[in-house]
C-alpha cells in the first residue's frame, strides 16, 4: 500500500477545539505539525466508530483535498449494554452528563470504556483507522476540579488506575490515559515510520 506524504503536516478536521490541542500537543511530541480543519464532515449512522470515522475523513478529503485525519469516539457503558456508543454527541447534547447519570441512578455496575477511531486519508490509499480505548467507570456525580481540561462525559468518567476523572486531570494527565491519546499515539508511530522510510 503506497501513501504519498505531504510533508509532515497532517490536518485535523474537527470543530472540536478540546479534541484539537488534545491531537496537537501529542502530535507535536512526535515532531509532526498539525493544522486544525474546520470542515463539517458527512457523519454517518453505524454501530462501528472505525466505519464512521472512515467516512467522514474521505468525505473531508475531497473538500479539502489535504492530507487528514477525522476522529470519532463513543462512551460505551456495560449496564447501559454500550449506550451511548457512537451516539454519544447526540446524547450528551440532549440529555447531558446529568441525564445520563439519571440514567444510572441506583446502578451498582458502573464499568464503561472510552473509545477512539482515528482514520487517516490523503486520496492516493485506502483509508486507515487506528484505535484507542480507556476503561473505567461512571462516576456517581459531575466532577471537574479546575474546570479548565474536561469536555463532554469527561466529568463523570474516572478511567483505571486513576483516582481522577478526565474533567479533574490536566490535559498532560488526560493524555496518559486516554482513549484518543492512544489512537493518536498509534497513528503518530505508523506516519513518522512511513515519512523516515
Amino acid at each position: 500500500m503506497k501513501f504519498k506524504l505531504q510533508g509532515k503536516v497532517i490536518f485535523f478536521a474537527t470543530n472540536n477545539m478540546h479534541k484539537f490541542n488534545e491531537a496537537h500537543r501529542i502530535l507535536a511530541q512526535h515532531k509532526i505539525a498539525a493544522g486544525m480543519l474546520r470542515v463539517k464532515a458527512l457523519e454517518i449512522q453505524n454501530d462501528m466508530l472505525a466505519d464512521i470515522a472512515i467516512a467522514s475523513a474521505i468525505d473531508a478529503f475531497t473538500r479539502c483535498r489535504l492530507p487528514i485525519i477525522v476522529e470519532d469516539a463513543g462512551l460505551f457503558i456495560n449496564a447501559l449494554n454500550g449506550f451511548p456508543g457512537p451516539y454519544a454527541a447526540y446524547v450528551y447534547k440532549t440529555i447531558g452528563n446529568a441525564g445520563l447519570l439519571k440514567l444510572m441512578a441506583n446502578v451498582d455496575e458502573r464499568k464503561a470504556t472510552f473509545k477512539s477511531a482515528i482514520a487517516y486519508y490523503d486520496g492516493h490509499a485506502a483509508p486507515l483507522c487506528f484505535e484507542g480505548e480507556a476503561a473505567g467507570i461512571i462516576t456517581l456525580k459531575e466532577r471537574v476540579g479546575n474546570g479548565k481540561s474536561g469536555f463532554g462525559f469527561d466529568p463523570i468518567f474516572q478511567p483505571v488506575g486513576s483516582p481522577k476523572t478526565f474533567a479533574e486531570m490536566t490535559l498532560e494527565e488526560k493524555n496518559g490515559f486516554s482513549h484518543r491519546a492512544k489512537a493518536i499515539n498509534k497513528f503518530a508511530q505508523w506516519y513518522k515510520a512511513l515519512v523516515m522510510a
